[in-house]
């Protein structure tokens, strides 16, 4: 029997490209390690199952046994790949060899979760996968008061959809702004003012010097002195690849795990893909990247070499008080910016030194405008 593709991870990226290769062959061997269950479902939908009032098992797509059957693959689940030896092109599981055709590491990222001093600082809760939610799940269902680590997209979908929820939140972030790495100020401010006037408190330019257990809740001591006591602390501080897999087993590895157009790792015959590759020095976390890096892996593992070229991106950001979608540069190496704004909401050009449009922001009732504005964009690769 022919060697198999093995793909470690069983996120969006991994089933993604499974789904992929399948449309083409139905019968080239896949096998799949995993540290969790291997359900299929959508890791985005996590940032709004409070108001949705959801449980796990109501994001699962297809239970693991489904996937597996319906997708003609082997699924080795709670299983940790141990090693890889890329010289004999085998994967070890306590002990035993598991020879491959190809390999694609398909790790992900874990949430960073900031240093701090503190007796409750194992408490902070993080919300990057299907297990990390369910394990917490009754716990946030249970809280009043919740405090929120990071101002990013991530913990700005989650504050606002807990807000929503019934719950008091608090958002801590060292920078000056939301999603300042994403948003111009002139947008940010908007969306901030409509958060805090519906009970959202923001602590901007701090962080978090400790955390402790009272009886009355953890109490969150500010860089800054000031306290705030909450029920539960929940980490959206940015996402690190998860790579030590790869680091042990002799890989280049730099914020991500290194691949090239092709998206090929310094190793033969071995690929890595979604939140812990780095393209072009970039970890592209968002779902349009991986969806179109997956149809130019699946065409690579099955014998036709394809590079990847991405056009611009969209990003949605999913918060329903001010729907925002946004593409290209839009904070950094701007130059001017161009606004349209009206009671409906704003369109917001971002221009470089030399006149050319680089990136967009549009809100609310001007989300007419953005697809005419994606195409205007120079092409990401």
């Amino acid at each position: 029997m022919n060697a198999p593709i093995i793909i470690i991870g069983s996120g969006f990226a991994s089933y993604q490209l499974i789904k992929t290769i399948r449309r083409t062959d139905q019968h080239i061997p896949i096998t799949v390690f995993t540290l969790d269950e291997g359900h299929d479902y959508n890791k985005p939908d996590l940032s709004h199952v409070f108001s949705n009032q959801q449980s796990s098992a109501d994001l699962i797509r297809l239970s693991a046994q489904d996937f597996a059957s319906e997708n003609n693959i082997t699924l080795h689940a709670f299983t940790q790949v141990d090693c890889i030896d890329s010289e004999q092109q085998a994967v070890f599981v306590n002990g035993v060899a598991y020879p491959y055709a190809q390999l694609v590491l398909a790790t992900g990222a874990k949430t960073f979760v900031p240093p701090m001093l503190g007796n409750a600082t194992d408490r902070v809760i993080t919300l990057n996968s299907l297990r990390e939610f369910d394990s917490a799940h009754q716990q946030l269902q249970n809280a009043q008061r919740v405090l929120v680590i990071g101002a990013g997209i991530i913990g700005t979908e989650i504050a606002m959809d807990l807000n929503r929820s019934g719950k008091s939140v608090v958002v801590v972030d060292p920078s000056s702004g939301l999603m300042a790495n994403m948003l111009p100020d002139l947008v940010a401010s908007v969306l901030q003012k409509k958060m805090a006037n519906t009970g959202v408190v923001f602590e901007f330019g701090q962080t978090i010097s400790s955390l402790d257990q009272t009886n009355s809740g953890i109490c969150a001591t500010l860089s800054s002195g000031k306290t705030h006591t909450v029920d539960c602390v929940i980490s959206a501080a940015g996402l690190k690849a998860n790579v030590g897999l790869a680091r042990k087993s002799g890989f280049k590895v730099n914020n991500g795990l290194v691949v090239n157009l092709q998206l090929q790792t310094s190793m033969n015959n071995v690929y890595a893909l979604g939140d812990c590759a780095e393209i072009n020095g970039k970890v592209m976390s968002y779902l349009q990247p991986i969806m179109l890096s997956a149809n130019v892996l699946a065409k690579t593992l099955l014998g036709q070499p394809t590079e990847l070229k991405l056009p611009a991106m969209l990003v949605k950001v999913k918060t329903p008080q001010m729907p925002i979608q946004l593409g290209g540069n839009t904070v950094i190496d701007v130059a001017s910016w161009q606004v349209d704004i009206d009671a409906l909401g704003c369109s917001v050009k971002a221009y470089n030194d030399q006149k050319q449009i680089i990136g967009f922001v549009v809100t609310e009732g001007h989300m007419n405008n953005t697809f005419p504005l994606l195409r205007a964009l120079p092409a990401s690769l």
